[in-house]
């Protein structure tokens, strides 16, 4: 089923869009972690304790930095689930067909549609 082009915005574009964006700053990130880690493991085999080096480190913090990036990344491809499952929803699919699609149960795709599962489609 071909879909003609939209001039309205489109949810799931947004989320890729987001998606994208939160990509290429985890990347960024990523380089960062990976410069902390080495200094944390070069510190520790040089005979440094636990407790000095993550006292030692910058603000925000090796661990600190990756919660924070593991949670950015969590909330756009939650967004972008969410969004996917209201397009899909919309163009007629059932829930079960979009679980199947997901890989996942009906009722994670009842949770990502809100109470209802509806998404506006009256069912």
């Amino acid at each position: 089923m071909t879909v003609a082009p939209r001039e309205t915005p489109d949810e799931v574009i947004e989320a890729l869009d987001q998606v994208a964006e939160t990509a290429e700053a985890t990347a960024q990130d990523a380089r960062r972690l990976q410069a902390a880690v080495r200094t944390s493991r070069r510190q520790r085999v040089q005979g440094r304790s636990w407790r000095e080096i993550i006292a030692g480190e910058d603000r925000p913090r090796l661990v600190e930095r990756l919660s924070a990036v593991l949670a950015r990344l969590s909330g756009a491809g939650s967004r972008l689930r969410r969004a996917q499952a209201r397009a899909l929803r919309a163009e007629g699919l059932t829930i079960d067909q979009i679980a199947e699609l997901f890989g996942v149960t009906r009722q994670r795709v009842s949770a990502l549609l809100g109470r209802n599962g509806s998404a506006g489609t009256g069912s």
